[in-house]
């Protein structure tokens, strides 16, 4: 008898802990999200991740400077039209994004998501105010069938 009330008692603890594990993931995902879903919006508000459509559509807007921050080996090997390359990876990066108009628009990418987030967030840090990348990256601009250009500058 005490056997099945310590089974009924651990699967008890492990139901709990697995919930309390799962709600943790999802506050932890909930805090870094923007407050508005990807798609919801066009709009450039800096610290926004966009699907890829809607940073094509984004990106098309009169003004709006495409910024690819993966390495130059990487943006020789396909980038999006119109894209600059500026290497995030790079010891001049943030003086080189210094040097940008803070006003204008920007739609930031890299390979994933990962180093155009990080791009984003320094950006915002030196007062950039309309900032915004491609959540997924290239991998995603790809899947949609985005047009791309080779080689280097």
């Amino acid at each position: 008898m005490s056997t099945h009330r310590t089974r009924s008692w651990s699967r008890r603890m492990a139901a709990g802990a697995l919930a309390i594990s799962a709600m943790a993931a999802i506050t932890g995902i909930s805090a870094c999200s923007s407050s508005a879903p990807a798609s919801s919006s066009t709009s450039s508000a800096t610290g926004q991740h966009m699907t890829a459509s809607d940073f094509s559509t984004a990106m098309k807007k009169p003004g709006t400077i495409v910024l690819d921050v993966r390495t130059p080996t990487e943006y020789a090997s396909g980038h999006l039209p119109q894209a600059q390359n500026i290497d995030i990876e790079a010891a001049d990066f943030a003086t080189r994004i210094a040097a940008l108009d803070k006003k204008a628009t920007y739609a930031v990418y890299c390979h994933s998501g990962n180093r155009s987030g990080v791009a984003m967030q320094q950006m915002a840090a030196a007062n950039f105010s309309n900032v915004y990348d491609l959540a997924g990256g290239i991998g995603a601009w790809q899947s949609m069938g985005g047009p791309m250009v080779m080689g280097g500058p």
